[in-house]
């Protein structure tokens, strides 16, 4: 059980955020909800690799910190739409830094490691190196 964010320490505000945001999926969830209100199945659709169960898992908790909103059409059947809130579209330039930070993280792993040329054996042996 994920601990209570109102009840966690003043000092511990890197950690309030991480409960609230951190995960594999919660920042997934809100990139696509900046585009606007979506039914479960559509971002269940747009994160294939996401189970049911984990999703409404993950949107639950998003509309317990204040992040998402859920509305419940009384339709037969019925209709489930989720959107930000004020405090969750809040999060939209955060979320587009780290995208961006990820692209720039993949491309220097991607990128071939600078071979380093050998050190002579002389130079090792005598502890110069």
């Amino acid at each position: 059980m994920r601990p209570r964010v109102d009840e966690m320490l003043d000092y511990c505000t890197l950690e309030v955020a991480m409960t609230v945001c951190g995960g594999v999926w919660k920042i997934s969830i809100l990139k696509y909800l900046f585009q606007g209100t979506l039914r479960f199945g559509e971002l269940n659709r747009a994160m294939p690799d996401i189970t049911p169960r984990m999703l409404t898992r993950q949107l639950r908790d998003l509309e317990e910190d204040g992040l998402v909103t859920r509305t419940v059409y009384r339709e037969v059947p019925p209709r489930v739409e989720y959107s930000l809130t004020e405090i969750g579209a809040s999060l939209k330039d955060l979320v587009g830094q780290l995208e961006e930070w990820g692209n720039w993280y993949r491309e220097q792993i991607r990128k071939p490691a600078r071979i380093e040329p050998p050190v002579p054996e002389s130079m090792a042996d005598s502890g110069a190196v």
